[in-house]
């Protein structure tokens, strides 16, 4: 029986593979908005999951729970226990921005950018950290891909790691020459990969190849059912709230300039 919201989050990343389509997205959905499957209602939910009101019931058995109100106690114990009280800012600041219709809108960004900040803050991404630079210390060139929403994220790493006199490359897929790109990794290099949903299918696809070559990955992304967790050596899950139906990156961007920084200040010591 699942009792905590770890247990909840562990269950769905486990049962991922084997549910079937419908409850495969519902999982993906939770994973990335579990604010939501706290706070929202089960209409609301079925509409931005895209799946019925009945698929959500389903769901909720399959993973052990009576019903969808059982699994949703769950989904509000990681909102208090493990979230602060910054997932219920969001649900209030959507709500309000929903009702005022023609109205900026710029003051849910910014609560969603804090909230996304503290996130990271909060997250084991600090503590992935030191891997990640081991990994770069080690490399004998990084490669950073990303394609569409992710692309800045991308081309910012680029230009700061060039900064620190290591070769970085940025894989931008000019001319569709991405894959073409992809095959210049050799043994030693490290690929950084960023891609958030609905993922390029192109950072995917390199990911794949460049890990079945046995070339270090390193991962931005925002879930561990996200397609390019499972081959990177280390993962960083970042959420990015939305609002309004946009996200920002302002998660992403600062977790790519700690990764700079903390590599910065590592080849200094070595130096």
């Amino acid at each position: 029986m699942i009792q905590t919201y770890e247990h909840l989050r562990q269950a769905l990343v486990g049962a991922h593979p084997t549910l079937p389509g419908r409850l495969r997205q519902i999982a993906e959905y939770a994973l990335a908005h579990p604010d939501d499957m706290a706070l929202e209602t089960i209409a609301v939910l079925s509409e931005r999951s895209e799946v019925s009101p009945s698929g959500m019931v389903r769901f909720a058995r399959a993973l052990g729970f009576s019903g969808f109100t059982e699994m949703q106690k769950s989904f509000r114990e990681g909102l208090l226990h493990h979230m602060p009280d910054y997932r219920a800012r969001i649900h209030a600041a959507r709500s309000a921005s929903s009702s005022e219709q023609g109205t900026p809108r710029l003051q849910s960004f910014v609560e969603a950018g804090i909230a996304s900040l503290q996130h990271l803050g909060e997250s084991e991404s600090i503590l992935q950290l030191n891997a990640a630079v081991d990994l770069l210390v080690a490399s004998e060139r990084i490669h950073v891909a990303a394609q569409r929403r992710s692309f800045p994220v991308a081309s910012y790493l680029a230009y700061a790691l060039g900064h620190l006199g290591r070769p970085a490359h940025l894989l931008d897929g000019v001319g569709g020459m991405f894959g073409e790109q992809g095959r210049n990794l050799q043994e030693r290099d490290v690929l950084l990969a960023i891609s958030f949903p609905p993922y390029a299918q192109e950072v995917v696809a390199l990911v794949e190849d460049v890990a079945s070559r046995g070339i270090v990955v390193i991962a931005l992304t925002d879930s561990p059912v996200s397609p390019i967790h499972a081959a990177a050596k280390v993962a960083f899950e970042v959420l990015e709230l939305e609002v309004a139906g946009f996200r920002s990156l302002s998660a992403s961007m600062c977790l790519a300039l700690g990764l700079v920084v903390s590599l910065g200040e590592r080849l200094e010591q070595v130096r």
